[in-house]
């Protein structure tokens, strides 16, 4: 489990979900999920780009991914973006959220299913098979986070 990095009250909506979703037990499901995030921008330098995880293991992204959003986004759009992007799974609910950090998430959302989306309260919310056709694009650039709640 990941050390504090600062006070609660400093914490980055990113790094509150990770203390939640590490604590208790699942923690076990989510031993996978990345210790950080990093912006679009930097991964597409990366020769090999990829994230730490908590359980010491590495997430690569697939370049062509990176490719296909940073063709999606401008320069500003690029360094804003935080991936990989967070997919809220909760119980048997017949939808999922997005984390939303910024209009950026709103954008690259909009675009991947070809229907307008709005982020309210931190989170894009789609149906099921909204997921589907958005991990099929982004296989390595999103992931599955499973938690009753998670306050951004």
């Amino acid at each position: 489990m990941p050390k504090p990095l600062q006070d609660e009250a400093q914490q980055s909506p990113y790094e509150r979900m990770l203390g939640e979703c590490l604590t208790g037990e699942l923690r076990i499901v989510n031993a996978g999920l990345p210790q950080s995030q990093k912006r679009l921008i930097n991964l597409l330098t990366d020769k090999y780009p990829h994230v730490a995880c908590a359980d010491g293991s590495t997430h690569l992204f697939k370049k062509g991914e990176l490719e296909y959003l940073a063709g999606m986004l401008g320069t500003d759009e690029q360094r804003a973006l935080a991936l990989p992007m967070l997919v809220e799974l909760r119980g048997n609910q017949a939808e999922a959220a997005i984390i939303c950090q910024g209009k950026v998430e709103e954008k690259v959302i909009s675009q991947a299913l070809k229907m307008p989306v709005t982020c309210e309260e931190g989170r894009i919310r789609i149906y099921k098979p909204q997921l589907a056709l958005l991990r099929k694009k982004f296989k390595t650039t999103t992931i599955y986070v499973f938690s009753p709640r998670i306050v951004a």
